[in-house]
């Protein structure tokens, strides 16, 4: 009979020991989860190292495909916590596909480990193109950064294979003019709208209005036969006075980007244009007069249009970059460009493949009433329109 008790007791104990919840799980071997992290800090310069680029882009992904992001300062300088462990760095402006550059570095945990000058340089992906201008000659600004730009003429420009090539046209103030072959302009202004509708970008500046809205030199009036732009998107008249215009600069990350956002900028010539109407919900307003709040610099990608072929434009074809929005925390939208294969990833946690504003294959347009005079100085301008040539 003892044997019999101790044997009882024996099964009792062990069938207390099975019933334990899985919340009785005994606290030495509760596993933690928490993400160890570390900093990297760096400096993003331009190609050539000489310039410090604000308003970049700078993040990473851990093993679950979130992102840590940060973007540099008005100096190119970064601070970004990251997961610890070999991870790769993304630098980017705009949207990431015409500049972006990828490094590789291992973060270690709880501590700040700083990248080589070398690594951080923003590195040109676009195919850039330039028209020579008159009065302007925003390729030295290009060149200044360290990029590259091919010239083209108005000739290629009413050659749909020759313009889509590149990612990216400049149109320098002064390129249309009366001794263009005014034959070409239907084919110009074909070309350019089917450029910028399947993802190409393109800058005009001051009279270079025409090449949007119509008009040869410059334009004088409202709904002029030509362009691509609809004429009740956008007016802008050649009736602007020598001198210097204070300005405001009107959007956040450009202002983030340059660390200032006011700015005199100096209109050396006798006449250009000024933009007397436009859409608002076409156009978003980056520089505007301070004292009349008229529009200096606008851009665009909104641009759509009805029976435009498909067309592959530059290094889209061939990219294994995918552009996406995403949202970060506060509702902050930001659209970057990400290695194709991580795409079906980042949409399962709420990315969108497409950039967060705008038309889904549209590139930008961006308008400037002002430039960088050949022999004149624009002052700060000319750090704006380095921007410019960035996020294209």
């Amino acid at each position: 009979m003892k044997n019999f008790n101790l044997l009882l007791i024996f099964i009792i104990l062990l069938s207390f020991g099975s019933c334990r919840s899985d919340s009785e799980t005994p606290a030495e071997i509760t596993i933690d989860n928490t993400i160890k992290t570390g900093k990297l800090t760096g400096k993003v310069m331009s190609q050539n190292g000489t310039k410090p680029i604000g308003g970049a882009s700078v993040f990473t992904f851990d093993e679950k495909y979130k992102i840590y992001y940060t973007t540099s300062d008005a100096d190119g300088n970064f601070t970004l916590e990251a997961p610890a462990g070999n991870q790769t760095i993304h630098i980017q402006t705009g949207d990431g596909s015409n500049f972006r550059t990828q490094i590789a570095a291992t973060v270690k945990n709880n501590e700040t480990v700083n990248l080589n000058a070398n690594q951080t340089k923003l590195n040109q992906v676009a195919k850039i193109a330039y028209v020579k201008g008159t009065y302007d000659k925003i390729e030295d600004i290009i060149q200044t950064l360290g990029y590259n730009a091919t010239e083209i003429t108005n000739a290629d420009l009413a050659n749909i294979n020759t313009i889509a090539q590149y990612d990216i046209i400049f149109l320098n103030c002064g390129s249309r003019n009366y001794s263009v072959n005014q034959s070409l302009y239907p084919a110009i202004d074909a070309n350019l709208a089917v450029f910028v509708a399947n993802g190409g970008s393109i800058y005009a500046s001051d009279w270079d209005v025409s090449y949007l809205v119509g008009g040869t030199d410059n334009t004088s009036n409202c709904s002029l036969a030509g362009g691509f732009v609809p004429d009740t998107k956008l007016c802008s008249k050649n009736t602007g006075t020598s001198g210097i215009v204070a300005a405001t600069v009107n959007n956040a990350g450009l202002s983030t980007a340059l660390g200032f956002n006011t700015v005199n900028i100096d209109f050396d010539l006798s006449s250009w244009q000024k933009i007397t109407n436009y859409d608002p919900a076409y156009w978003e307003v980056i520089v505007k007069e301070t004292s009349s709040n008229n529009a200096l610099m606008i851009r665009t990608n909104h641009f759509t249009a009805t029976g435009i072929p498909a067309t592959p434009i530059g290094n889209a074809p061939n990219s294994t970059f995918t552009t996406v929005c995403i949202t970060l925390p506060g509702n902050i939208q930001i659209s970057i460009s990400v290695p194709t294969i991580t795409v079906p990833y980042l949409v399962a946690l709420g990315a969108t493949v497409r950039p967060c504003s705008g038309s889904t294959n549209s590139g930008y347009i961006y308008y400037t009433s002002f430039h960088n005079h050949a022999s004149g100085n624009i002052g700060n301008a000319g750090v704006i329109l380095q921007y410019v040539i960035l996020n294209l």
